[in-house]
């Protein structure tokens, strides 16, 4: 008689905080980005992912697609049926590429929904930016106002009471807050910024185009988009508001025979004017992060390295003060499905809902 009272009321809690928990969509579930953000919330008190859509795998389960979820997520794979989208959640989160999300991202907004969206569309404060980069029309230009950039290192605030979030690029992330400390103490020269940049062929999606294939990328190592990649602007961008002056910088991606991982490595002349020690470069830069969970100012001496960020929402950072051109070089690595995707999707679901920031993202766990 005990035990089954214990049971039922054991039973009544459980009912009532699953009817409390957040209700997450994750559209374009299948790719790396949404997986990985799946696979994080699996360790989630707070949300529930009632729907996962995937396009190319309708009603199959998405534990058939990626067996490492078989028993933990069996859930089926839902068609993107946009009229009956807002009623399956109470956030969304966008994977899918830029100019997809404008068919339904409206409709969504007008019912009181919030919106996590990692395409290139809504990063930027300007259309003709956009426009120009990614040689497309701005779908919906007018949203551009009410969007907010979701780097939370300095935008927390904001965040919190956006309804429309725009994660950012995995290179942007790793390069703005690399070289962020340096620009708010405007200790650098702004004319002449170069951030050469490496990343996982996972940063590209679940493509087939020839050059992401195994033999095409394994043994190899190759720079691409030199001059032209999108994520430029975005860098520029943000450079340009944290400096209080437009920037403009030299940026390479290079595409390394690895899954997943990132290594920027940025170079920024002092000032004429500045005389710094490294000691008072990494103070400067623990000071600026103080309090921050995910930023890892590294002790002098020590470079990061992709391995100790992997299935993490971590960014490792270190400095090297180079005297004789008077010259600091940053090191900053992140996961760029982690910090530079699907951890800071989480990390910004956090802000939005009202749970504690670091939720799910402490626990390293597994990763694909």
């Amino acid at each position: 008689m005990i035990n089954n009272s214990l049971c039922n009321f054991s039973n009544s809690v459980n009912e009532h905080n699953k009817e409390k928990k957040t209700k997450v969509v994750i559209v374009g579930a299948t790719g790396y980005v949404g997986i990985e953000i799946l696979r994080i919330l699996q360790g989630h008190p707070g949300v529930e992912v009632t729907a996962v859509i995937g396009q190319s795998f309708v009603g199959q389960k998405i534990s058939n697609v990626y067996p490492n979820l078989r028993g933990i997520f069996d859930m089926e794979c839902s068609a993107l049926d946009i009229d009956s989208l807002p009623e399956l959640g109470d956030i969304y989160i966008n994977c899918l590429p830029h100019g997809v999300s404008k068919d339904y991202i409206p409709l969504l907004l007008e019912k009181g929904k919030k919106i996590i969206d990692h395409g290139g569309d809504f990063r930027y404060k300007k259309a003709d930016v956009y426009e120009k980069w990614y040689k497309t029309k701005h779908p919906l230009p007018e949203l551009l106002e009410i969007s907010v950039y979701g780097l939370p290192e300095l935008y927390r605030h904001k965040i919190r009471n956006a309804s429309l979030v725009a994660n950012p690029g995995c290179y942007p992330t790793c390069s703005i807050l690399g070289i962020a400390p340096l620009l708010a103490n405007k200790i650098i020269d702004t004319k002449n910024i170069i951030i050469d940049a490496a990343s996982g062929v996972s940063g590209a999606g679940r493509k087939t185009d020839l050059m992401y294939p195994f033999c095409e990328c394994t043994e190899n190592f190759k720079a691409y988009g030199v001059a032209t990649h999108r994520h430029t602007s975005e860098i520029e961008q943000e450079l340009s508001i944290l400096a209080g002056e437009e920037i403009m910088v030299s940026f390479t991606p290079h595409l390394a025979p690895m899954k997943r991982g990132m290594l920027a490595t940025i170079y920024a002349n002092l000032k004429d004017n500045v005389k710094v020690s490294l000691d008072e470069l990494i103070e400067l830069y623990r000071e600026y992060y103080k309090g921050e969970t995910f930023v890892r100012i590294l002790d002098k001496g020590e470079l990061p390295e992709t391995k100790n960020v992997v299935g993490s929402n971590f960014i490792d950072i270190s400095l090297v003060l180079d005297q004789r051109l008077n010259r600091v070089i940053v090191l900053s690595a992140i996961d760029n499905l982690g910090k530079g995707a699907s951890g800071q999707a989480v990390q910004d679901l956090n802000l939005m809902c009202g749970f504690p920031e670091h939720t799910a993202l402490t626990n390293p766990g597994l990763y694909l």
